[in-house]
């Protein structure tokens, strides 16, 4: 559930796990093996990072999903958050806490400075006070932990230095005060994030366009859940020749367009959009083929 009162720079929080975060795991289709080191590494933070803090190098309890955008990295989060809360359920509920790092201040000198300060060193260790375990999952993280070495003179770059600088500060204070706490941060740049930042990250996993056999099990599944609706569509869903013809087809299109695929061939006539029992490969084919189209 969402607080209405919200500290500066928290867009939300949630207690997981919860029913209403069911879903977003199972739906992003990526190599098991990077699901399975996602949440080996979120286990091991949540479930061990104070007995892990004796070691000479312990985990900062950073993840960073990096890739271009509609390759599903929000979404891989907020599921990571959800299972692994699951997980660790026997000992206690995980609070889950969104960040926005573009509601931070940056016009005026030293704001961004302080802002951030107060989020690691006050509001991130009040909420973890709350529970046993803690998520914290910023979006666009090259907004908050800038890469000093490239940065702009013509964008105020000692506020920008300044800011990079408590990030990191409050990134070393968090983990010893908080070290049940994980952070997951996601980016469509990874070039443009600290590198200081990304050498703290326990894990940098890089996502990419899906090739077309992902794209083959995207359609499939966004026509199973369509016939669930719409038992007409269950040939078109059990049709796996047709979902390798359509993946051919799909060069260049990443995992949120290719989900929406099937929505862009109902939306594309008034009497399918009326009736989407009357579906057919022809109408996915020319959806497909609008849609690469204008991508080009």
């Amino acid at each position: 559930m969402s607080d209405t009162r919200l500290p500066p720079g928290v867009s939300g929080i949630h207690v997981l796990p919860a029913d209403h975060h069911d879903g977003p795991w199972e739906s992003i289709i990526v190599p098991q093996a990077a699901k399975d080191r996602l949440l080996g590494s979120a286990l091991l933070v949540l479930r061990h990072g104070r007995a892990l803090q004796a070691l000479s190098g312990p985990p900062h309890g950073v993840i960073v999903l990096a890739g271009p955008p509609g390759t599903g990295k929000t979404t891989l989060c907020q599921g990571l958050a959800q299972v692994a809360a699951m997980a660790v359920s026997r000992r206690g509920a995980t609070t889950l806490v969104e960040i926005d790092p573009h509601e931070f201040p940056s016009e005026m000198l030293g704001e961004s400075q302080r802002a951030v300060r107060r989020l690691f060193a006050e509001t991130l260790p009040e909420l973890a006070a709350r529970r046993p375990h803690t998520v914290v999952l910023v979006d666009e993280i090259e907004a908050l932990a800038v890469r000093r070495s490239t940065a702009s003179f013509e964008t105020n770059p000692v506020d920008v230095h300044r800011a990079t600088d408590a990030v990191l500060d409050g990134l070393d204070a968090l983990r010893r005060a908080c070290p049940h706490l994980l952070l997951l941060c996601t980016t469509n740049f990874l070039a443009a994030v600290d590198e200081a930042f990304l050498s703290r990250a326990d894990l940098v996993l890089r996502t990419a366009l899906p090739d077309e056999d992902v794209v083959a099990q995207i359609l499939r599944s966004s026509l199973v859940e369509l016939a669930t609706q719409w038992p007409a569509l269950e040939p078109l869903a059990a049709d796996d020749s047709l979902h390798v013809k359509l993946a051919a087809r799909c060069r260049g299109i990443d995992g949120r367009r290719a989900r929406k695929l099937v929505l862009s061939a109902l939306a594309s006539r008034p009497d399918l959009a009326q009736e989407p029992s009357r579906l057919s490969a022809d109408d996915l084919v020319a959806a497909i083929d609008t849609e690469t189209a204008a991508g080009t």
